[in-house]
């Protein structure tokens, strides 16, 4: 059988870490095929190579019978294929038509005309379904608006194989929806689709084929439709998925309470408005909601690294709401953040120097002042065996890691403490199927043992799971509060664009 694109022994190694190792891919022409593993089991490498970012140390590759030599992202470009990245390379005070346009003239011309422009992607957003205003600038558009643009840059560029990497993962339910029905469009007009997730669910809709890879190398090949999710789970991590234990709700006192709390964003406008809850001891409350309705400055006033204009935060009794990050660690709080490149991790450093941060100057890791590295050492193997963090040891630099590996030194480092409470904002993102369980689980434990967890994610998978009671955020207010047998993804949804009391009514 002749394929549409073919990777035959992609073999790449980086110094000793052998990344790839006699990858076969085979692509279908005008078919959806999702390419699912652990973090750290070659994908984004594999696609790299494909987009022209990396070179294979062996290997070769294969468009329509015709071998390639793809040296950069402009080769792969001109042969058709382009690519989605998760986080997206547009720039926010450029125009959509500006962004879509800018470094590619037009074809045939000696230059375009805004009026010419627009007509030519009018023409892509009518065939696609992809409505996203020309003329506004991408800083004022949503999410998913974004990854339309994106979208729409490939295909101007003349992308007849496109690859989407983790293109749900900040979507809401019905941008997620949208997305699907673009790819469909895709589909049905001869496009190709490489399709990168950790949500199984979303492959299982979405995909004709999968091929999974572990350990660097391809475990197979199957048809969507003849497989079951846990078989899918089974190849990408080479066991059973076991199932979340979640003991009964036995919540106690207050933990964390946030009364008419105001915070200022960015722009100094209100992000967090006159918003009120509690979170008890014993308890997971959720914080879903469309990414920007105030969910990093409510996270970054609680841990104290954004002042509040107003209202009050109490921490196990304590007033914390101008006390300082350290201060409120040492009552018990955890963080996680929802920018590990930023926030979560000092790159540079090893993957032991970023696990005791934090630790660094108590027992067993620190005494009298001093950091005793052996200690350290062993803590820090420890943590790496127990959340299966991919390294060859604790001495490797951190941003020599995969995106869900990175996110894995975190959640140990934060975890591994025994806190009281944890603000976990998106825990789990970008991290595999075997981790993400291995996370819940770690999270469910803190509940059981009597710990509070605010849960901030736009998985409302994770969300739904997880929780025990539901908060909505939007426009930094409270648009909805369920307890978690009231709530559905798609109720949920309606509350995240703000429709209140009319979603319950209505779903």
């Amino acid at each position: 059988m002749s394929y549409e694109l073919e990777l035959k022994n992609i073999t790449k190694r980086f110094g000793s870490v052998v990344a790839n190792q006699d990858v076969n891919l085979q692509i279908e022409a005008g078919e959806v095929h999702a390419l699912v593993g652990e973090n750290g089991a070659g994908k984004s490498t594999l696609m790299n190579i494909l987009y022209g970012l990396l070179q294979p140390d062996e290997g070769e590759i294969f468009f329509r019978g015709e071998r390639l030599h793809l040296k950069s992202p402009q080769d792969a470009i001109e042969r058709g294929i382009g690519m989605v990245h998760q986080h997206f390379m547009l720039a926010p005070s450029m125009t959509v038509a500006e962004n879509i346009a800018v470094g590619w003239p037009p074809r045939g011309k000696f230059a375009w005309k805004n009026a010419d422009l627009a007509r030519e992607l009018e023409a892509f957003q009518t065939l696609f379904e992809l409505p996203v205003p020309l003329e506004t600038r991408i800083r004022d558009l949503s999410v998913g608006q974004m990854q339309r643009v994106e979208i729409m840059k490939s295909l101007y560029r003349g992308a007849k194989i496109i690859v989407l990497d983790e293109p749900t993962a900040t979507l809401t339910p019905q941008e997620t929806d949208e997305l699907f029905r673009t790819i469909r469009r895709l589909r049905e007009n001869g496009h190709t689709i490489i399709f990168i997730s950790h949500r199984l669910r979303e492959i299982m809709e979405i995909s004709d084929r999968i091929t999974a890879l572990r350990s660097g190398r391809t475990v197979g090949t199957v048809r969507t439709a003849e497989v079951t999710p846990a078989e899918v789970a089974r190849m990408m991590i080479g066991r059973d998925v076991a199932e979340l234990k979640k003991a009964p709700l036995q919540a106690a006192e207050t933990a964390l309470e946030v009364s008419e709390l105001c915070v200022a964003g960015d722009s100094r406008a209100a992000a967090v408005d006159r918003l009120s809850f509690q979170l008890r001891r014993g308890e997971i409350l959720g914080i879903a909601g469309v990414e920007g309705n105030g969910q990093t400055e409510l996270t970054e006033a609680l841990i104290g690294v954004r002042p509040v204009q107003s209202g009050g935060i109490t921490l196990f009794g304590g007033d914390v709401a101008r006390a300082g990050v350290r201060q409120r660690m040492d009552l018990g709080l955890a963080h996680i953040p929802q920018d590990r490149m930023r926030e979560g991790l000092a790159l540079e450093l090893n993957i032991m120097e970023n696990l005791v941060v934090g630790t660094h100057d108590v027992p067993p890791i620190g005494n009298r002042g001093l950091i005793r590295w052996r200690k350290a050492a062993q803590w820090s193997r420890d943590a790496i065996g127990r959340f299966g963090i991919k390294t060859p040891d604790e001495q490797e630099r951190a941003g020599n890691l995969s995106g869900g590996n990175m996110q894995k030194i975190i959640v140990a480092r934060e975890l591994s403490r025994s806190p009281r409470a944890v603000i976990a904002c998106q825990p789990t993102r970008g991290v595999d199927i075997g981790a993400s369980e291995y996370i819940h689980q770690q999270l469910l434990d803190i509940r059981a043992a009597g710990g509070a967890v605010l849960l901030v994610s736009a998985d409302l998978d994770e969300i739904l799971a997880l929780s025990d009671r539901i908060l909505v955020l939007f426009n930094g207010r409270a648009s909805g509060v369920l307890d978690r047998e009231d709530a559905s993804e798609a109720l949920l949804g309606r509350y995240m664009f703000g429709l209140g009391e009319e979603a319950r009514h209505e779903a």
